[in-house]
């Protein structure tokens, strides 16, 4: 749904799959200290007020395939509705022939932008 305001900003995301890849990296955490892309005050639906996003390039590693991805962060304090677990990376990611819940992949990150405590 909200694929068509990124766009309007200048990141294009059609050729991704239509929903996240959540990855657990519990016990740690994560922060997106310096993320290349954020986006404020994105009205996307009249449900919610509106909300900041931010987006990190990331790549997934599975069954030895490589994708670029995007770590794609909806700022908690502007997400009203729902609880964001520090210890979930959600990744917007090209379809992955074959991946299931529960599948162990890797991910690489730019240190520069994203920090993992």
């Amino acid at each position: 749904m909200q694929t068509p305001f990124f766009e309007a900003l200048g990141l294009d995301l059609t050729e991704y799959f239509k929903g996240t890849l959540n990855i657990s990296i519990s016990p740690s955490t994560f922060n997106l200290t310096n993320p290349e892309l954020t986006f404020r005050q994105i009205e996307w639906t009249d449900r919610h007020p509106p909300e900041d996003f931010s987006f990190s390039r990331c790549r997934v590693l599975f069954q030895a395939s490589v994708y670029n991805c995007w770590i794609y962060y909806p700022h908690p304090e502007t997400k009203k509705r729902n609880f964001q677990n520090p210890s979930i990376l959600e990744i917007i990611a090209p379809p992955i022939a074959n991946i299931q819940y529960g599948d162990k992949v890797e991910i690489e990150y730019n240190p520069l932008e994203v920090s993992v405590n």
